[in-house]
Protein backbone atom coordinates (compact mmCIF):
# COMPACT_ATOMS: atom_id res chain seq x y z
CA UNK A 1 0.00 0.00 0.00
CA UNK A 2 1.81 3.23 -0.72
CA UNK A 3 -0.44 6.30 0.01
CA UNK A 4 1.11 9.09 -0.53
CA UNK A 5 0.95 12.49 1.77
CA UNK A 6 -2.14 14.40 1.06
CA UNK A 7 -2.55 17.73 1.88
CA UNK A 8 -5.70 19.16 1.33
CA UNK A 9 -6.29 22.20 -0.95
CA UNK A 10 -6.54 25.23 1.50
CA UNK A 11 -8.47 27.18 -0.91
CA UNK A 12 -10.79 24.13 -2.08
CA UNK A 13 -14.31 24.51 -0.56
CA UNK A 14 -15.68 21.01 0.99
CA UNK A 15 -18.63 19.87 0.11
CA UNK A 16 -21.93 18.68 2.76
CA UNK A 17 -22.69 14.95 3.60
CA UNK A 18 -26.00 15.42 1.36
CA UNK A 19 -23.62 16.28 -1.70
CA UNK A 20 -21.64 13.74 -1.28
CA UNK A 21 -24.24 11.22 -1.12
CA UNK A 22 -25.47 12.75 -4.06
CA UNK A 23 -22.44 12.64 -6.22
CA UNK A 24 -22.15 9.14 -4.78
CA UNK A 25 -25.43 8.16 -7.06
CA UNK A 26 -24.51 10.23 -9.54
CA UNK A 27 -20.66 7.91 -10.19
CA UNK A 28 -22.80 4.60 -9.42
CA UNK A 29 -24.44 5.67 -12.73
CA UNK A 30 -21.76 6.76 -14.54
CA UNK A 31 -19.90 3.45 -13.60
CA UNK A 32 -22.42 1.18 -14.46
CA UNK A 33 -22.78 3.30 -18.22
CA UNK A 34 -19.12 3.11 -19.02
CA UNK A 35 -19.57 -0.56 -18.30
CA UNK A 36 -22.29 -1.42 -20.51
CA UNK A 37 -20.85 0.77 -23.03
CA UNK A 38 -18.42 -1.80 -24.80
CA UNK A 39 -16.17 -4.83 -24.01
CA UNK A 40 -13.07 -3.27 -23.16
CA UNK A 41 -12.12 -4.72 -19.93
CA UNK A 42 -11.32 -2.97 -16.91
CA UNK A 43 -8.14 -3.35 -14.39
CA UNK A 44 -8.38 -1.65 -10.92
CA UNK A 45 -5.52 -0.80 -9.04
CA UNK A 46 -5.57 -1.60 -6.00
CA UNK A 47 -2.73 -1.00 -2.75
CA UNK A 48 -5.30 -1.71 0.03
CA UNK A 49 -5.20 2.02 1.22
CA UNK A 50 -8.07 4.39 1.23
CA UNK A 51 -8.30 5.86 -1.86
CA UNK A 52 -7.94 2.63 -4.05
CA UNK A 53 -10.25 1.08 -1.12
CA UNK A 54 -12.80 3.80 -1.77
CA UNK A 55 -12.37 3.96 -5.72
CA UNK A 56 -12.56 -0.66 -5.64
CA UNK A 57 -16.25 0.05 -3.32
CA UNK A 58 -17.58 2.52 -5.64
CA UNK A 59 -16.73 0.22 -8.69
CA UNK A 60 -18.13 -2.86 -6.81
CA UNK A 61 -21.41 -1.44 -5.72
CA UNK A 62 -22.03 -0.01 -8.65
CA UNK A 63 -21.42 -3.21 -10.84
CA UNK A 64 -23.39 -5.67 -8.34
CA UNK A 65 -26.56 -2.97 -8.76
CA UNK A 66 -26.06 -4.08 -12.86
CA UNK A 67 -28.65 -7.28 -13.80
CA UNK A 68 -26.40 -10.76 -13.82
CA UNK A 69 -26.70 -11.22 -17.77
CA UNK A 70 -25.26 -7.60 -18.26
CA UNK A 71 -22.11 -8.35 -15.49
CA UNK A 72 -20.21 -9.86 -18.49
CA UNK A 73 -17.04 -8.08 -18.86
CA UNK A 74 -13.87 -9.03 -16.40
CA UNK A 75 -12.73 -6.50 -14.02
CA UNK A 76 -9.13 -7.26 -12.95
CA UNK A 77 -7.99 -5.94 -9.70
CA UNK A 78 -4.48 -5.69 -9.40
CA UNK A 79 -2.08 -5.06 -6.40
CA UNK A 80 1.79 -5.48 -6.67
CA UNK A 81 3.71 -6.11 -3.90
CA UNK A 82 7.02 -4.71 -3.84
CA UNK A 83 8.32 -7.72 -1.40
CA UNK A 84 9.79 -4.66 0.83
CA UNK A 85 6.51 -3.49 1.67
CA UNK A 86 5.66 -3.20 5.54
CA UNK A 87 4.93 -6.17 7.27
CA UNK A 88 1.69 -5.50 9.25
CA UNK A 89 0.61 -3.76 5.40
CA UNK A 90 1.49 -6.51 3.44
CA UNK A 91 -0.58 -8.66 5.31
CA UNK A 92 -3.60 -6.63 5.16
CA UNK A 93 -3.55 -6.37 1.29
CA UNK A 94 -3.10 -10.48 1.20
CA UNK A 95 -5.55 -11.20 3.56
CA UNK A 96 -8.10 -8.44 1.57
CA UNK A 97 -7.33 -10.00 -1.89
CA UNK A 98 -8.75 -13.89 -0.56
CA UNK A 99 -11.50 -11.79 0.79
CA UNK A 100 -12.24 -10.45 -2.64
CA UNK A 101 -11.52 -13.59 -4.41
CA UNK A 102 -14.18 -15.18 -2.24
CA UNK A 103 -16.97 -12.85 -1.92
CA UNK A 104 -16.34 -12.12 -5.90
CA UNK A 105 -17.79 -16.22 -6.59
CA UNK A 106 -19.94 -15.93 -4.10
CA UNK A 107 -21.86 -13.14 -5.10
CA UNK A 108 -21.26 -14.01 -8.41
CA UNK A 109 -19.27 -10.68 -9.94
CA UNK A 110 -16.64 -10.15 -12.70
CA UNK A 111 -14.06 -9.19 -9.89
CA UNK A 112 -10.66 -11.22 -10.52
CA UNK A 113 -8.02 -10.44 -7.90
CA UNK A 114 -4.33 -10.29 -9.13
CA UNK A 115 -1.32 -10.09 -6.78
CA UNK A 116 1.34 -8.99 -8.85
CA UNK A 117 4.98 -9.34 -7.64
CA UNK A 118 8.78 -7.77 -9.61
CA UNK A 119 10.72 -9.63 -11.59
CA UNK A 120 13.03 -11.91 -9.17
CA UNK A 121 15.79 -9.84 -11.12
CA UNK A 122 14.27 -6.46 -10.38
CA UNK A 123 13.97 -6.84 -6.57
CA UNK A 124 15.35 -4.41 -4.08
CA UNK A 125 17.56 -6.85 -2.63
CA UNK A 126 18.77 -7.66 -5.98
CA UNK A 127 19.26 -4.07 -7.17
CA UNK A 128 21.43 -3.16 -3.87
CA UNK A 129 23.33 -6.34 -2.24
CA UNK A 130 23.85 -8.09 -5.77
CA UNK A 131 24.51 -4.92 -8.04
CA UNK A 132 25.73 -2.76 -4.85
CA UNK A 133 23.26 -0.11 -6.43
CA UNK A 134 23.21 2.39 -3.41
CA UNK A 135 20.12 2.95 -1.29
CA UNK A 136 17.62 5.32 -3.47
CA UNK A 137 17.62 9.21 -3.52
CA UNK A 138 16.11 11.69 -5.64
CA UNK A 139 18.85 12.05 -7.98
CA UNK A 140 18.74 7.92 -8.31
CA UNK A 141 15.66 6.52 -8.06
CA UNK A 142 16.27 3.16 -9.27
CA UNK A 143 13.66 1.12 -7.31
CA UNK A 144 10.14 2.88 -8.34
CA UNK A 145 10.00 1.44 -12.03
CA UNK A 146 11.26 -1.72 -11.12
CA UNK A 147 9.35 -2.90 -7.95
CA UNK A 148 5.77 -1.17 -8.82
CA UNK A 149 5.61 0.00 -12.11
CA UNK A 150 7.32 -2.74 -14.65
CA UNK A 151 4.68 -5.38 -12.43
CA UNK A 152 1.68 -3.40 -13.31
CA UNK A 153 2.43 -2.66 -16.71
CA UNK A 154 3.10 -5.83 -17.42
CA UNK A 155 0.07 -7.06 -16.31
CA UNK A 156 -1.76 -4.24 -18.47
CA UNK A 157 0.18 -4.89 -21.87
CA UNK A 158 -1.32 -8.37 -21.74
CA UNK A 159 -4.67 -7.53 -20.99
CA UNK A 160 -4.23 -5.25 -24.34
CA UNK A 161 -2.51 -7.86 -26.63
CA UNK A 162 -5.74 -10.42 -25.62
CA UNK A 163 -8.19 -7.41 -26.01
CA UNK A 164 -7.20 -4.69 -27.60
CA UNK A 165 -7.68 -2.09 -25.23
CA UNK A 166 -8.22 -1.10 -21.69
CA UNK A 167 -9.69 0.93 -19.42
CA UNK A 168 -6.88 1.12 -15.94
CA UNK A 169 -9.24 2.43 -13.29
CA UNK A 170 -7.25 4.39 -10.08
CA UNK A 171 -8.37 5.67 -7.09
CA UNK A 172 -5.85 9.35 -7.99
CA UNK A 173 -6.85 12.56 -6.25
CA UNK A 174 -6.26 16.54 -7.01
CA UNK A 175 -6.14 16.75 -3.48
CA UNK A 176 -2.87 14.32 -2.94
CA UNK A 177 -0.45 17.46 -3.97
CA UNK A 178 -0.61 20.09 -6.23
CA UNK A 179 2.00 18.43 -8.17
CA UNK A 180 -0.86 15.42 -8.90
CA UNK A 181 -3.43 17.91 -8.95
CA UNK A 182 -1.62 20.13 -12.08
CA UNK A 183 -0.85 16.77 -14.26
CA UNK A 184 -4.40 15.75 -14.03
CA UNK A 185 -5.40 19.50 -15.49
CA UNK A 186 -3.48 19.10 -18.15
CA UNK A 187 -4.90 15.89 -19.39
CA UNK A 188 -8.66 17.21 -19.25
CA UNK A 189 -7.97 18.91 -22.33
CA UNK A 190 -7.57 15.32 -23.70
CA UNK A 191 -10.51 13.56 -21.79
CA UNK A 192 -12.66 11.01 -23.95
CA UNK A 193 -15.15 11.98 -21.40
CA UNK A 194 -15.72 13.23 -17.45
CA UNK A 195 -13.15 11.66 -16.11
CA UNK A 196 -11.60 9.19 -18.41
CA UNK A 197 -8.34 10.62 -19.58
CA UNK A 198 -5.53 8.93 -22.04
CA UNK A 199 -2.85 7.18 -20.72
CA UNK A 200 0.02 8.70 -21.17
CA UNK A 201 2.37 5.71 -20.44
CA UNK A 202 0.10 2.51 -22.02
CA UNK A 203 -0.71 2.98 -25.70
CA UNK A 204 -4.57 1.90 -26.22
CA UNK A 205 -5.42 2.56 -22.64
CA UNK A 206 -7.57 5.15 -20.77
CA UNK A 207 -7.41 5.73 -17.23
CA UNK A 208 -10.48 6.20 -15.30
CA UNK A 209 -10.34 8.75 -12.27
CA UNK A 210 -14.19 8.57 -10.00
CA UNK A 211 -12.82 10.07 -7.28
CA UNK A 212 -10.39 12.67 -8.28
CA UNK A 213 -12.09 15.34 -6.85
CA UNK A 214 -12.88 14.06 -3.60
CA UNK A 215 -11.40 15.11 -0.14
CA UNK A 216 -9.53 13.03 2.31
CA UNK A 217 -12.76 13.78 4.63
CA UNK A 218 -15.21 12.39 1.95
CA UNK A 219 -13.45 9.71 1.53
CA UNK A 220 -13.70 8.54 5.03
CA UNK A 221 -17.23 9.37 5.31
CA UNK A 222 -17.87 7.07 2.58
CA UNK A 223 -15.57 4.03 4.19
CA UNK A 224 -17.22 4.39 7.48
CA UNK A 225 -21.05 5.19 5.86
CA UNK A 226 -20.98 2.88 3.35
CA UNK A 227 -20.00 -1.02 4.51
CA UNK A 228 -17.23 -2.96 2.51
CA UNK A 229 -18.82 -5.07 -0.32
CA UNK A 230 -16.35 -7.85 -0.05
CA UNK A 231 -16.91 -8.31 3.55
CA UNK A 232 -13.34 -6.66 4.30
CA UNK A 233 -13.65 -3.95 7.65
CA UNK A 234 -12.92 -0.41 6.89
CA UNK A 235 -12.97 0.28 10.30
CA UNK A 236 -9.34 -1.89 11.00
CA UNK A 237 -8.50 0.00 7.82
CA UNK A 238 -9.37 3.51 9.57
CA UNK A 239 -7.46 2.44 12.79
CA UNK A 240 -4.36 1.26 11.20
CA UNK A 241 -4.34 4.54 9.67
CA UNK A 242 -4.31 6.05 12.99
CA UNK A 243 -1.96 3.32 14.24
CA UNK A 244 0.62 4.60 11.99
CA UNK A 245 -0.09 8.22 12.96
CA UNK A 246 2.64 9.91 15.06
CA UNK A 247 0.08 11.21 17.75
CA UNK A 248 -2.09 8.34 17.42
CA UNK A 249 -4.88 10.95 16.83
CA UNK A 250 -7.58 9.94 13.96
CA UNK A 251 -10.64 11.65 14.89
CA UNK A 252 -13.93 9.96 13.57
CA UNK A 253 -15.21 12.03 10.80
CA UNK A 254 -18.48 12.97 11.91
CA UNK A 255 -18.69 16.18 9.64
CA UNK A 256 -16.91 18.18 7.18
CA UNK A 257 -15.53 20.28 9.67
CA UNK A 258 -13.73 17.77 11.50
CA UNK A 259 -10.18 16.58 10.08
CA UNK A 260 -9.05 13.38 9.04
CA UNK A 261 -6.33 11.15 8.85
CA UNK A 262 -4.74 11.30 5.72
CA UNK A 263 -1.29 11.92 6.08
CA UNK A 264 0.06 8.69 6.78
CA UNK A 265 2.38 6.99 4.85
CA UNK A 266 2.44 3.36 3.79
CA UNK A 267 5.17 2.23 1.68
CA UNK A 268 8.13 0.10 1.20
CA UNK A 269 10.16 0.01 4.73
CA UNK A 270 12.90 0.63 3.65
CA UNK A 271 12.26 3.17 1.56
CA UNK A 272 14.86 6.32 1.69
CA UNK A 273 13.37 8.63 -0.71
CA UNK A 274 11.69 9.97 2.30
CA UNK A 275 13.37 11.68 5.25
CA UNK A 276 12.03 9.02 7.62
CA UNK A 277 9.12 6.29 8.13
CA UNK A 278 6.95 7.96 10.39
CA UNK A 279 4.26 5.23 9.71
CA UNK A 280 6.45 2.28 10.94
CA UNK A 281 7.66 4.67 13.67
CA UNK A 282 4.03 5.41 14.89
CA UNK A 283 3.44 1.92 14.64
CA UNK A 284 5.95 0.40 17.04
CA UNK A 285 5.27 3.43 19.04
CA UNK A 286 1.49 3.12 19.41
CA UNK A 287 1.76 -0.42 19.88
CA UNK A 288 3.68 -2.83 22.08
CA UNK A 289 2.73 -5.58 20.14
CA UNK A 290 4.46 -3.98 16.81
CA UNK A 291 7.78 -3.79 18.58
CA UNK A 292 9.21 -6.94 16.81
CA UNK A 293 9.51 -4.38 13.79
CA UNK A 294 11.98 -2.65 15.41
CA UNK A 295 15.17 -4.12 13.78
CA UNK A 296 13.43 -3.22 10.23
CA UNK A 297 13.62 0.49 11.35
CA UNK A 298 16.82 0.33 12.86
CA UNK A 299 18.26 -1.49 9.13
CA UNK A 300 16.53 1.69 6.95
CA UNK A 301 17.98 4.38 9.03
CA UNK A 302 21.76 2.42 8.58
CA UNK A 303 20.28 2.59 4.55
CA UNK A 304 19.44 6.21 4.97
CA UNK A 305 22.83 6.76 6.57
CA UNK A 306 25.80 8.74 4.58
CA UNK A 307 27.65 6.09 3.07
CA UNK A 308 31.31 6.72 3.37
CA UNK A 309 33.53 6.51 0.20
CA UNK A 310 35.81 3.80 1.09
CA UNK A 311 31.92 1.58 0.92
CA UNK A 312 31.87 2.47 -2.71
CA UNK A 313 33.83 1.50 -5.89
CA UNK A 314 35.35 4.66 -7.63
CA UNK A 315 33.99 3.58 -11.01
CA UNK A 316 30.91 2.62 -12.14
CA UNK A 317 29.24 -0.71 -13.09
CA UNK A 318 30.56 -0.58 -16.34
CA UNK A 319 34.06 0.00 -15.14
CA UNK A 320 34.06 3.51 -16.39
CA UNK A 321 35.31 6.35 -14.30
CA UNK A 322 32.55 9.30 -14.53
CA UNK A 323 33.85 12.73 -12.65
CA UNK A 324 31.43 15.56 -11.32
CA UNK A 325 31.54 18.94 -9.66
CA UNK A 326 31.13 18.67 -6.43
CA UNK A 327 30.79 21.74 -4.02
CA UNK A 328 33.40 21.32 -1.24
CA UNK A 329 33.08 23.53 1.85
CA UNK A 330 32.67 26.66 -0.94
CA UNK A 331 35.42 25.22 -3.33
CA UNK A 332 34.60 23.18 -6.36
CA UNK A 333 35.91 19.76 -6.60
CA UNK A 334 35.81 17.58 -9.81
CA UNK A 335 35.60 13.85 -8.42
CA UNK A 336 34.69 10.51 -9.55
CA UNK A 337 31.04 9.55 -9.47
CA UNK A 338 30.68 6.90 -6.22
CA UNK A 339 29.74 3.57 -8.29
CA UNK A 340 28.34 0.40 -6.52
CA UNK A 341 29.04 -0.53 -3.19
CA UNK A 342 32.35 -3.23 -2.94
CA UNK A 343 32.77 -6.50 -2.06
CA UNK A 344 32.87 -6.25 1.46
CA UNK A 345 29.83 -3.72 1.90
CA UNK A 346 27.73 -5.90 0.02
CA UNK A 347 28.31 -8.45 2.05
CA UNK A 348 28.31 -6.38 5.47
CA UNK A 349 24.49 -5.47 3.80
CA UNK A 350 23.35 -9.47 3.44
CA UNK A 351 24.70 -10.32 6.42
CA UNK A 352 22.73 -7.27 8.49
CA UNK A 353 19.71 -8.52 6.59
CA UNK A 354 20.00 -11.88 7.34
CA UNK A 355 20.49 -11.58 10.97
CA UNK A 356 17.49 -9.08 10.57
CA UNK A 357 15.27 -11.76 9.55
CA UNK A 358 16.43 -13.91 12.02
CA UNK A 359 15.46 -11.83 14.86
CA UNK A 360 12.48 -10.69 13.57
CA UNK A 361 11.21 -14.62 13.19
CA UNK A 362 11.79 -15.04 16.74
CA UNK A 363 9.95 -12.00 18.30
CA UNK A 364 7.35 -11.59 15.57
CA UNK A 365 3.39 -12.64 16.54
CA UNK A 366 3.11 -16.46 15.96
CA UNK A 367 0.91 -15.31 12.66
CA UNK A 368 3.80 -13.54 11.31
CA UNK A 369 6.95 -15.87 11.98
CA UNK A 370 7.03 -16.97 8.67
CA UNK A 371 7.96 -13.82 7.76
CA UNK A 372 10.80 -13.80 4.60
CA UNK A 373 12.51 -10.70 4.00
CA UNK A 374 14.34 -11.84 1.16
CA UNK A 375 13.34 -15.25 -1.18
CA UNK A 376 15.48 -17.98 -2.03
CA UNK A 377 15.04 -17.10 -5.79
CA UNK A 378 16.60 -13.56 -4.66
CA UNK A 379 19.70 -14.88 -2.91
CA UNK A 380 20.34 -17.33 -6.21
CA UNK A 381 20.22 -14.46 -8.14
CA UNK A 382 22.51 -12.28 -6.23
CA UNK A 383 24.80 -15.47 -5.73
CA UNK A 384 24.83 -15.98 -9.78
CA UNK A 385 25.83 -11.73 -10.05
CA UNK A 386 28.77 -11.92 -7.63
CA UNK A 387 29.98 -14.91 -9.47
CA UNK A 388 29.65 -14.50 -13.16
CA UNK A 389 29.04 -10.54 -13.08
CA UNK A 390 31.63 -9.31 -10.42
CA UNK A 391 33.47 -12.50 -10.76
CA UNK A 392 34.04 -13.30 -7.34
CA UNK A 393 34.89 -16.65 -7.25
CA UNK A 394 35.01 -17.52 -3.64
CA UNK A 395 31.01 -17.58 -3.62
CA UNK A 396 30.68 -16.33 -0.19
CA UNK A 397 27.06 -16.16 0.09
CA UNK A 398 26.26 -19.49 1.01
CA UNK A 399 29.07 -19.40 3.68
CA UNK A 400 26.95 -15.91 5.34
CA UNK A 401 24.01 -17.70 4.97
CA UNK A 402 25.29 -20.54 7.04
CA UNK A 403 27.13 -18.41 9.43
CA UNK A 404 23.58 -16.13 10.12
CA UNK A 405 21.14 -18.88 9.70
CA UNK A 406 23.02 -22.13 10.95
CA UNK A 407 21.43 -23.69 7.48
CA UNK A 408 23.21 -25.02 4.49
CA UNK A 409 21.62 -22.99 1.38
CA UNK A 410 19.71 -24.82 -1.34
CA UNK A 411 20.00 -23.28 -4.36
CA UNK A 412 17.66 -23.82 -7.37
CA UNK A 413 19.69 -23.10 -9.98
CA UNK A 414 21.16 -26.33 -11.50
CA UNK A 415 24.07 -27.04 -12.03
CA UNK A 416 25.33 -23.90 -9.97
CA UNK A 417 27.19 -26.68 -7.24
CA UNK A 418 29.65 -27.56 -10.40
CA UNK A 419 32.95 -24.94 -10.20
CA UNK A 420 36.19 -25.10 -10.36
CA UNK A 421 37.16 -22.43 -8.78
CA UNK A 422 36.13 -21.62 -5.42
CA UNK A 423 37.41 -20.38 -1.73
CA UNK A 424 40.84 -22.01 -1.89
CA UNK A 425 41.97 -20.76 -5.33
CA UNK A 426 40.26 -17.44 -3.93
CA UNK A 427 42.63 -17.12 -0.86
CA UNK A 428 45.49 -18.41 -2.68
CA UNK A 429 45.49 -15.45 -5.36
CA UNK A 430 44.63 -13.11 -2.21
CA UNK A 431 48.01 -14.46 -1.24
CA UNK A 432 49.67 -13.63 -4.47
CA UNK A 433 48.16 -10.21 -4.86
CA UNK A 434 48.88 -9.16 -1.23
CA UNK A 435 47.10 -5.78 -0.45
CA UNK A 436 46.60 -5.21 -4.25
CA UNK A 437 43.09 -4.77 -4.55
CA UNK A 438 42.99 -3.82 -8.36
CA UNK A 439 45.62 -6.57 -8.96
CA UNK A 440 43.65 -9.27 -7.33
CA UNK A 441 40.03 -7.84 -9.59
CA UNK A 442 41.78 -8.02 -12.33
CA UNK A 443 43.16 -11.79 -11.87
CA UNK A 444 39.92 -12.79 -10.17
CA UNK A 445 38.11 -11.45 -13.79
CA UNK A 446 40.54 -13.10 -16.18
CA UNK A 447 40.34 -16.52 -14.31
CA UNK A 448 36.68 -16.34 -13.87
CA UNK A 449 36.25 -15.34 -17.56
CA UNK A 450 38.30 -18.41 -18.70
CA UNK A 451 36.35 -20.73 -16.58
CA UNK A 452 32.66 -19.48 -17.97
CA UNK A 453 33.66 -20.01 -21.68
CA UNK A 454 34.98 -23.49 -21.31
CA UNK A 455 32.65 -25.28 -22.44
CA UNK A 456 31.77 -23.11 -25.66
CA UNK A 457 32.91 -24.98 -28.76
CA UNK A 458 34.38 -21.19 -30.46
CA UNK A 459 34.37 -19.53 -27.63
CA UNK A 460 33.32 -16.34 -29.58
CA UNK A 461 33.49 -12.84 -27.55
CA UNK A 462 36.36 -14.25 -25.40
CA UNK A 463 39.04 -12.07 -26.68
CA UNK A 464 36.86 -9.02 -26.36
CA UNK A 465 35.77 -9.86 -22.85
CA UNK A 466 39.31 -10.16 -21.64
CA UNK A 467 40.46 -6.88 -23.23
CA UNK A 468 37.31 -5.38 -21.07
CA UNK A 469 38.96 -6.62 -17.61
CA UNK A 470 42.01 -4.71 -18.78
CA UNK A 471 40.41 -2.54 -20.02
CA UNK A 472 38.30 -1.55 -16.31
CA UNK A 473 41.05 -3.34 -13.93
CA UNK A 474 44.74 -2.95 -15.23
CA UNK A 475 45.22 0.58 -13.67
CA UNK A 476 45.56 1.55 -10.07
CA UNK A 477 42.84 3.77 -8.86
CA UNK A 478 44.95 6.93 -9.00
CA UNK A 479 45.58 5.72 -12.49
CA UNK A 480 42.35 5.46 -13.55
CA UNK A 481 40.75 8.35 -11.95
CA UNK A 482 44.17 10.88 -14.08
CA UNK A 483 42.92 9.32 -17.25
CA UNK A 484 39.48 10.37 -16.45
CA UNK A 485 40.76 13.93 -15.69
CA UNK A 486 42.61 13.96 -19.36
CA UNK A 487 39.71 12.61 -21.12
CA UNK A 488 37.77 15.77 -18.84
CA UNK A 489 39.93 18.22 -20.03
CA UNK A 490 40.80 17.34 -23.81
CA UNK A 491 36.77 17.21 -24.23
CA UNK A 492 37.07 20.59 -23.14
CA UNK A 493 40.10 21.95 -24.89
CA UNK A 494 38.14 20.39 -28.04
CA UNK A 495 34.95 22.50 -26.90
CA UNK A 496 37.17 25.35 -26.78
CA UNK A 497 39.51 25.08 -29.71
CA UNK A 498 42.81 24.99 -27.88
CA UNK A 499 44.58 23.36 -30.57
CA UNK A 500 47.65 23.39 -28.15
CA UNK A 501 46.03 21.75 -25.17
CA UNK A 502 44.41 19.42 -27.41
CA UNK A 503 47.94 17.98 -28.65
CA UNK A 504 49.46 17.88 -25.42
CA UNK A 505 45.93 16.13 -23.78
CA UNK A 506 46.39 13.48 -27.06
CA UNK A 507 49.82 12.74 -26.51
CA UNK A 508 49.11 12.07 -22.72
CA UNK A 509 45.83 10.16 -23.23
CA UNK A 510 48.06 8.24 -25.29
CA UNK A 511 51.19 7.76 -22.45
CA UNK A 512 48.19 6.71 -19.39
CA UNK A 513 46.23 4.18 -21.86
CA UNK A 514 49.38 2.11 -22.57
CA UNK A 515 52.53 3.09 -20.03
CA UNK A 516 53.97 1.14 -17.67
CA UNK A 517 53.17 2.45 -14.15
CA UNK A 518 57.50 3.54 -13.43
CA UNK A 519 56.55 4.95 -17.29
CA UNK A 520 53.69 7.29 -15.52
CA UNK A 521 56.21 9.38 -14.10
CA UNK A 522 57.85 10.40 -17.67
CA UNK A 523 54.66 11.35 -18.94
CA UNK A 524 55.40 14.67 -20.81
CA UNK A 525 53.32 18.19 -19.44
CA UNK A 526 54.38 20.59 -21.70
CA UNK A 527 54.93 20.47 -25.70
CA UNK A 528 58.85 20.55 -25.39
CA UNK A 529 58.43 16.82 -24.82
CA UNK A 530 57.39 15.88 -28.21
CA UNK A 531 60.56 14.02 -29.44
CA UNK A 532 60.04 11.56 -26.11
CA UNK A 533 56.01 11.16 -26.62
CA UNK A 534 55.83 10.03 -29.92
CA UNK A 535 58.75 7.49 -29.26
CA UNK A 536 56.40 6.36 -26.61
CA UNK A 537 53.36 6.53 -28.57
CA UNK A 538 55.28 4.28 -31.33
CA UNK A 539 55.58 1.71 -28.32
CA UNK A 540 52.04 2.38 -27.27
CA UNK A 541 51.21 1.35 -30.81
CA UNK A 542 53.41 -1.36 -31.44
CA UNK A 543 52.44 -3.55 -27.86
CA UNK A 544 48.49 -2.48 -29.39
CA UNK A 545 49.42 -4.84 -32.34
CA UNK A 546 51.23 -7.48 -30.86
CA UNK A 547 48.35 -10.16 -30.86
CA UNK A 548 48.32 -9.31 -34.60
CA UNK A 549 51.58 -9.87 -35.15
CA UNK A 550 52.09 -13.63 -35.84
CA UNK A 551 48.88 -12.97 -38.14
CA UNK A 552 50.49 -10.74 -40.32
CA UNK A 553 53.73 -12.61 -40.35
CA UNK A 554 51.67 -15.19 -41.95
CA UNK A 555 50.43 -13.25 -44.60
Amino acid sequence: MTEAQQPENKGQQKGTVAELVEDIQALTIEIQELYCLDAIPWVVGYSGGKDSTATLQLVWNAIAGLPAEKRTKTIYVITTDTLVENPIVAAWVRNSLQQMKLEAQAQELPFEPHLLQPDFKETFWVGLIGKGYPAPRGKFRWCTERLKINPSNRFIRDVIRASGEAIVVLGTRKAESTKRANRMKKLEALRVRDRLSPNMNLPNSLVYSPIEDWQNDEVWIYLMQWENPWRYSNKDLFAMYRGASADNECPLVVDTSTPSCGSSRFGCWVCTLVSQDKSLAAMIQNDEEKEWMQPLLDFRKELDAEETRDRRDFRRRNGDVQLYERNLEGELSIEPIPGPYVKEAREDWLRKLLNVEKQIRQTAPENMRDITLISTEELSEIRRIWLEERHEFDDSLPRIYYEVTGEEFKDPRPGVEHKLLGSDEWAVLEEICADDTMHLELMSKLLSTEWQFRKKTKRVGIYETLEKCFNTSSRSPEEAIRNAHLKRDLREAVSQGDVATVREKVKQLTLADFATPDEQASIPNTQNDTENTSKSSDNAKTWSNMKFKKKQTKA
